[in-house]
């Protein structure tokens, strides 16, 4: 099974700032600097971020596995509940595979911020299919 390196961030998680700090089939971890350009008008980071953050640390970690074998790991349903919104330092998220399955995985995502006060949790099913 294989990592993907973390300085392979490109698209809109390089827009956004994710820094990919680990990534295994089993876990990954990564972390978002907040910036004005995150916050929704009240000053609050964005639902948006926590969910792109959320879905795509679930999707890397489901394709370090399944690139291997030709698959690739296309975000299928998330769930988020914001427990406390963060207004300001650095978003800390990790995702935990809980079911590897054939066509489907599922993470438990955690997002906190840089006291590690629980923030964010949700759940990522990623879907598994034949690359086209």
């Amino acid at each position: 099974m294989g990592t993907l390196p973390p300085s392979e961030v490109q698209g809109f998680d390089a827009l956004y700032g994710l820094e990919l700090t680990e990534c295994r089939p089993d876990l990954a971890r990564g972390r978002v600097a907040v910036r004005d350009e995150l916050k929704q008008a009240d000053g609050f980071v964005h639902e948006g971020v926590y969910a792109a953050l959320a879905g795509a640390l679930s999707s890397r970690g489901t394709a370090t596995s399944v690139a291997e074998e030709g698959q690739v790991a296309i975000g299928l349903a998330h769930h988020l509940t914001v427990l406390h919104p963060i207004t300001q330092g650095t978003l800390q998220a990790t995702a935990t595979r809980r079911h590897r399955g054939r066509t489907t995985w599922v993470w438990e995502v955690e997002i906190a911020d840089e006291d590690g006060r629980l923030c964010v949790t949700g759940r990522v099913t990623v879907a598994v299919r034949d690359r086209q």
